[in-house]
């Protein structure tokens, strides 16, 4: 066996959770790992391709290629798709998977702002520029990004109906959204609560921007309005029955006033990031809980109420210790079905909420 199948072999094994279907097909060739590193999975593609409505008859243009996933999932859709990277090798890998895949799509070897230059108008645009500078280090900044989207930005709502921008969730959406002209719509995507990426959509029209909260099946949708007054425990924080921890998406979007509003609940404290209500709320994106108890640091309190308990899932929220911190002190080991949320209170308590978790 050669070296290059070794390496494809690899790479397919590595790969095989984050593209399922690509690699169930033996033909599909692989490129150099780093270029896998940073495309898109399946899922966070057809999420793409979901949000997409294409026109009959209707173009679509991914001016950054890379593997060839996202400009897959989304072109499926559209009558004519248009696959453009620099890279010659990946163009190569790109032209045998869409014809070992039996996909119609045009693959052009070229600079996404030279090509852009000239091409004609589509419906869509699809763009996901570099995040990493010239010495390999990972960049914040829309303008540090290759290509820079906000200095072609009205380059790209000349030559489209729509523009897709995929950034890292690592961006400030409020940035993103600043620095941009034409956005409608943004989408922070996390698959299994942990956030992947933040898409922007922008278009050749005035309306409210929409903020959507993505994770897995679970989908909000938040008008970027003005921001509601977070309500806060009007009762005893003891008085309560259930406990909501928001998923990573709603963390990363901030817009707990809207989320308190919309699912009827109280906040434990401004920066706690933590609902508490009497009444259960089965559709809640993020994870629900029963509360068991609550307890303060006390220590005797705590060797009371936490009685037996020799594992638990341990997390912080606007609280002075860490976990490992906090695990030490209780002497209990992670795992098992009890969870200890420790945070503080809007009169400034240090208190530990014990919960079972609720499956829906």
């Amino acid at each position: 066996m050669t070296d290059e199948h070794i390496r494809q072999d690899a790479e397919r094994e590595a790969a095989r959770k984050k593209l399922p279907y690509w690699t169930s097909v033996d033909e599909i060739v692989f490129p150099r790992h780093i270029s896998l590193e940073q495309c898109s999975s399946q899922q966070t593609a057809e999420y793409k391709a979901s949000i997409i409505d294409a026109p009959k008859g209707s173009s679509f243009i991914d001016l950054t290629g890379g593997f060839g996933v996202d400009c897959y999932y989304i072109g499926k859709q559209f009558d004519k798709a248009t696959y453009v990277e620099q890279n010659a090798e990946l163009c190569d890998v790109a032209k045998h998977n869409y014809g070992v895949l039996n996909y119609n799509c045009e693959v052009v070897c070229a600079d996404a702002v030279e090509y852009l230059s000239h091409v004609e108008h589509v419906h869509l645009i699809y763009i996901d520029p570099a995040r990493r500078d010239s010495n390999g280090r990972r960049t914040y900044d829309i303008k540090d990004c290759t290509p820079d989207v906000s200095s072609i930005n009205e380059l790209l709502l000349a030559k489209a109906d729509k523009v897709l921008v995929k950034l890292s969730p690592m961006f400030d959406w409020h940035k993103a959204v600043a620095d941009l002209k034409g956005v409608t719509e943004v989408h922070i995507v996390s698959v299994g609560n942990e956030c992947k990426e933040l898409l922007i959509l922008m278009e050749n029209t005035v309306k409210p921007i929409k903020i959507f909260c993505v994770n897995d099946e679970s989908k909000v949708s938040i008008p970027l309005a003005q921001t509601p007054v977070l309500p806060l425990a009007k009762a005893e924080i003891e008085d309560y029955t259930y406990l909501y921890e928001p998923s990573a998406s709603i963390m990363k979007a901030g817009c707990f006033g809207e989320i308190a509003q919309n699912y009827d609940l109280e906040a434990v404290s401004s920066n706690s990031h933590l609902y508490v209500s009497d009444h259960e709320v089965k559709d809640f994106p993020g994870r629900s809980f029963e509360i068991v108890c609550v307890t303060s640091l006390n220590k005797k309190e705590v060797k009371e109420k936490l009685r037996g308990i020799t594992q638990a899932n341990i997390a912080t929220r606007n609280f002075p210790m860490n976990v490992d911190s906090l695990k030490k002190r209780l002497k209990i080991a992670d795992g098992g079905n009890i969870y200890i949320f420790a945070t503080t209170t809007k009169e400034n308590k240090h208190i530990m909420f014990v919960c079972k978790k609720i499956f829906h």
